[in-house]
């Protein structure tokens, strides 16, 4: 699957597409496929501040709970409600199905961060597909 060109990733499979000093994170196609059926997501409350790598909340299928972890330093500003009842929307479109939405700190972080062609290439020699 291509990943879209429009955000940047993580090794640890988050994306997150900025516009501007705002962006919204999710977690990436072979994240959810790892997981397998997606039965629970939990995300932080609107306000709180994220750190850039550490967890920000945690996703659980039937085969295990897996941290998510913060792309870039913020504030959140949303959260995807819809998958506190349709977590499985992650399974069926995880670029699409994104979850939260946070005003950036330092935008300049997200410069470390992997383009969809590194991001594609790191899962490759990850053993992905």
């Amino acid at each position: 699957m291509p990943y879209p060109t429009d955000r940047k990733y993580t090794k640890s499979h988050e994306w997150i597409q900025a516009n501007g000093k705002s962006a919204t994170v999710g977690i990436t196609d072979h994240a959810q496929e790892a997981l397998g059926d997606i039965v629970f997501v939990e995300l932080p409350k609107v306000g709180t501040e994220l750190a850039v790598g550490k967890p920000f909340g945690t996703v659980e299928s039937v085969k295990a709970v897996s941290d998510l972890f913060t792309p870039a330093s913020g504030k959140v500003t949303e959260i995807n409600g819809e998958l506190a009842t349709s977590p499985e929307k992650v399974n069926k479109d995880a670029h699409s199905a994104w979850m939260i939405k946070i005003a950036l700190s330092d935008p300049k972080q997200l410069d470390g961060l992997l383009s969809a062609a590194d991001y594609e290439k790191f899962v490759a020699e990850e053993g992905g597909h």
